[in-house]
């Protein structure tokens, strides 16, 4: 009698292995979320400078990564950046960099919008007090554009964290690898093995994504109040 497909996922130490790989997902999610976070809301309010240069070359770099597919870049800082420059570069510090760049540029996108779509006078108003352009972001602007800004970075938190799974494709050790891994080695024991282990994949993903959703949600709800 021929195995039934889910077997493989208890076999041995094979959900360990999977659980294990998404660990090395949300390592990398988590570290390339809190880079763009940060380097994104700056971005964004250089982005919001009245220097037209300045705004030019962030609307450059930010149509680059924008139009640029993210496994491009991967490819390109991978295997580029090794032979072109001889740069001994790991998987996963090319997944870390290429996911910062993208959600930096990103961020920053969304944090020129929310800040331009505020009213003037809150500007004008933290000037006549005084405050420093420092203190008038620090203070007054950013706390108004964490509320309009949170959907939205939520979401692209949740695209980062699924658009990893592209980093199977630089020998990264993550679950998808992993998943392939196990299923090549039950190919022709357990053919059904596939539907088996990309759908407990299916399931990490959503188990990772779907709080982080809830969250926006629950906050959203309490600062609305």
């Amino acid at each position: 009698m021929q195995d039934s497909g889910i077997q493989v996922l208890f076999q041995g130490n094979n959900f360990l292995r999977t659980l294990q790989g998404l660990g090395v997902t949300i390592g990398i999610s988590i570290l390339s979320v809190i880079i763009s976070l940060i380097l994104g809301t700056l971005f964004g309010i250089i982005m919001t400078s009245r220097s037209k240069a300045v705004r030019f070359l962030s609307r450059a770099y930010l149509e680059f990564i924008r139009v640029m597919p993210q496994l491009v870049l991967l490819f390109l800082v991978y295997f580029g950046l090794a032979r072109n420059f001889d740069i001994n570069i790991s998987g996963e510090l090319s997944a870390i960099i290429v996911f910062s760049l993208w959600g930096t540029a990103e961020m920053g996108d969304l944090v020129r919008g929310a800040i331009t779509s505020l009213p003037k006078h809150q500007f004008e108003s933290g000037q006549a007090l005084g405050l420093s352009q420092r203190q008038l972001y620090l203070y007054i602007i950013i706390p108004q554009v964490l509320r309009r800004l949170l959907p939205q970075a939520i979401n692209l938190i949740t695209r980062m964290i699924k658009t990893t799974s592209l980093i199977v494709l630089i020998g990264v050790i993550e679950v998808v690898k992993v998943g392939q891994q196990i299923i090549d080695s039950n190919r022709l024991s357990i053919p059904s093995a596939a539907f088996w282990i990309y759908g407990c994949i299916l399931l990490l993903y959503f188990a990772v994504c779907f709080p982080i959703s809830k969250l926006s949600s629950y906050l959203e709800t309490i600062w609305k109040e």
